[in-house]
Order: C-alpha cells, then structure tokens, then sequence
C-alpha cells in the first residue's frame, strides 16, 4: 500500500522534500513508517515529534491505510491561497473567529470590531516580531503551516476556551508567509463580561497554541537563518523514536 507523507519546518531538509509517497506493507502502523523512514538517516531528527493521520494526532500503534496522509510535526512554534473575510466580525452574535491569513493583521480594526455593549473586559494578546534573538539581530520570519490541521486545531480552541471560561467571544488569527519586523504574528482578542475570565482564557490561548497548532517559523539573521526550535509537545503527544516504538 502507498501512504502520502507531508514533512514540515526542518524536517523538510531531513526528508529532502516536503511530501513524499512511501510504499509500506500492509498492516504497517505509524511507528513502521517511522522505521522506514529513518533507516539511512539520522534518526535523532525524530526525537520529539509529533504524527497525524488524515489532520488528525496519531499514536504510533495506529495501523495505516491505503492513501492515508501522514504529517511528520515537529515541535511547534509558533498551500490554499484561500484567506479570511475579516468583514463577517461585525455580525452580531459572532462567537468566534479564528484563521491563518496571508494579510497584514490589523490589530485596532479588530479589537473594535468585536466589543459588544455586553462586554466588560476586552483582553488582547498580540505578538509581534522583535528584532532580535538569542543575541542575533533579526531581518524576518517566515511563517508555515499544515493549514487544514492548523485551523481545525484553531476552531476546537477558541470552542474550548469559550466552555472552559465563560467568555462570550474569542479571536485567534495567526499570519502566515514573510513578516518584517514589527508586524503581528498572532493576535488573540477574548471579550467577557469580567477580566478574570478574559486574562486567563487568553494565557491558556497562546500557551496551548504554541504547543499544539502546527505553525512553524524560519528565523533570517544577518548572519544566517534557522527553524526555530519549538516548545515540546504535551505529554503524550509526541511519538517515541522508532526503536521504542517496536519495544528495542
């Protein structure tokens, strides 16, 4: 049988492609594909990642199928050329709004369009791109995604968040492609009728998204540019190598 595997972020390079058809045995579960895969090369590459199957996380004792397609995620930090309709966040009664987008994110527009008369805490988390890191000045980031996975993970969120904390309305918008220094990466926008509720759906929002959504970022510097090493993933999430994986 044939699966399809999508490799993102550095682990590009390891592949030497971004997608590849890889034949397999039939029976084979994810923790084979992981075996094969690494045979003649380093396998150190898959410590700490994360699989899904079909945009969904997989562990690696679930048994593939003809045609699946498997994303080989690592840890993450943070092609449709479809974008969002930032209009429909005046339309009353709009819980949530949440989406990649190759536009510029403008905060301020935003933020006033989701206040509502109800509201008596708005609580906004954007991050931006700063001009540095570890000590090397920064020129610009790329952003990429595995997009249908990405905005899935986004929906259950902000829904999550919503149930979790009593909040009447959350925005989480990530941007996507080249951005300069200065410009928003992510914005997350919670509105409630009390702050209390609104600051910490908007801690776990950003927390919970760099550790779970599958963005990630390529640094440029002056002297060279790098994959940005992400947060680990939770407990549980992230596969073993795939000599624990058949119990070596």
């Amino acid at each position: 049988m044939q699966v399809r595997v999508l490799c993102f972020g550095g682990l590009k390079e390891w592949l030497g492609a971004s997608a590849a058809t890889i034949e397999l045995r039939e029976g084979a579960t994810v923790a084979d594909l992981l075996a094969q895969l690494g045979e003649g090369r380093a396998r150190d590459r898959l410590l700490g990642i994360a699989v899904s199957v079909n945009s969904e996380y997989s562990t690696a004792t679930r048994m593939l199928k003809d045609g699946d397609e498997v994303g080989l995620l690592p840890p993450v930090s943070g092609g449709s050329e479809s974008d969002l309709d930032f209009s429909v966040l005046s339309t009353p009664g709009l819980v949530a709004f949440t989406g990649l987008t190759l536009q510029p994110i403008d905060s301020k527009r935003t933020i006033e369009a989701i206040k509502r008369g109800e509201d008596g805490a708005v609580v906004v988390f954007d991050g931006i791109v700063r001009n540095n890191s570890r000590g090397r000045k920064t020129l610009h980031l790329d952003y990429e995604a595995y997009r249908e996975m990405a905005e899935k993970q986004m929906r259950e969120l902000a829904t999550e968040a919503r149930t979790r904390f009593g909040v009447r309305h959350v925005t989480v918008i990530h941007r996507l492609g080249r951005l300069m220094v200065g410009e928003t990466s992510v914005l997350i926008v919670v509105a409630s009728a009390h702050r209390a509720p609104a600051f910490d759906a908007s801690r776990w929002l950003i927390d919970t998204l760099k550790k779970t959504v599958p963005i990630w970022k390529k640094e440029t510097f002056e002297d060279g540019a790098v994959w940005a090493h992400g947060e680990p993933f939770p407990e549980g999430m992230a596969l073993a190598p795939p000599e624990a994986a058949h119990g070596v």
